[in-house]
């Protein structure tokens, strides 16, 4: 048995950053620092579904990933594990991760965090991947809602912080998954998925990318500018997203699209350098 393919199956960079986003969540609620391991408990549990949710959406887009250079060296599409093995792998993570954010968080997380499941395993990989160009955008919800999955695993309770949390994460797909797309943009062609920049043009594409980064800015200063955060938070996020629309600005010009992957990979730090802010600042205010 080739653990490293169980682990691949899972796309764990995909899950750590949907951990952490989910921990900050958590870490905002001062409930925490009382119950930290039935918290971190919780935590795991999630993480184990998000997992799931990860290698059902391999199990199903199986075929296709052979014929893509990102995804034929993944577990199923490369023949690393058979379709038995995969599917008793993906039950025995759900099965755990539901009964262990049941016990240690409540009912309310545990059906959010199955309503994130639901959609991107089942909405987005079997229906809107492939019938429209807006698969990324609505698809982002279920990739949003983890500082929501985190908070109320704590607090068991809604709150307008994690809500904005969310949207923040929602507006930022789009211009963090599109160059990947237009630096990818035959192969998607070839397996007929319509994705934005096959559906509306590259340049469309980039200017919609411009639209969602200011959106963001201007979603990420509101937690501020309703008394949830505090300087350290505006000045820090501030700059993370006028880099961001540089970026998208400067990719507008760049006919050769070299600068996809560099987007790309910054989108990815922005997320991790944004929850990173949000929670020093937290630390900062609680401390002040």
């Amino acid at each position: 048995m080739n653990i490293s393919s169980y682990i691949n199956l899972c796309k764990p960079k995909i899950v750590i950053l949907l951990s952490i986003t989910a921990l900050v969540g958590m870490l905002l609620s001062v409930d925490f620092y009382s119950n930290i391991f039935t918290s971190l408990a919780s935590l795991l549990g999630f993480a184990l579904l998000a997992g799931s949710s990860a290698a059902l959406n391999q199990i199903f887009d199986r075929e296709s990933d052979k014929n893509m250079e990102r995804t034929k060296k993944r577990p199923l599409a490369s023949g690393e594990l058979s379709l038995v093995n995969a599917l008793v792998f993906t039950s025995a993570l759900l099965f755990l991760g539901s009964f262990l954010l049941l016990y240690y968080s409540n009912l309310m997380t545990l059906l959010i965090t199955t309503f994130g499941f639901v959609f991107y395993s089942l909405i987005y990989t079997i229906y809107l991947k492939w019938t429209t160009p807006q698969n990324i955008v609505i698809g982002g919800l279920s990739g949003a809602l983890p500082p929501l999955i985190g908070w109320t695993a704590v607090n068991n309770e809604i709150s307008l912080l994690p809500l904005m949390l969310v949207l923040v994460i929602f507006l930022w797909t789009p211009p963090h998954f599109w160059p990947l797309a237009i630096d990818r943009l035959d192969e998607y062609k070839k397996e007929g998925v319509p994705m934005m920049p096959i559906a509306k043009g590259v340049s469309r594409t980039k200017k919609e990318m411009i639209v969602y980064a200011v959106l963001l800015f201007g979603t990420s200063l509101a937690p501020f500018f309703y008394g949830l955060t505090g300087y350290f938070y505006l000045i820090s996020t501030s700059a993370l997203n006028l880099y961001f629309i540089y970026l998208c600005i400067s990719y507008l010009s760049d006919r050769k699209n070299k600068l996809s992957m560099k987007i790309f990979n910054f989108s990815v730090k922005y997320m991790f350098l944004f929850f990173m802010a949000t929670y020093i600042d937290f630390l900062i205010r609680i401390y002040e």
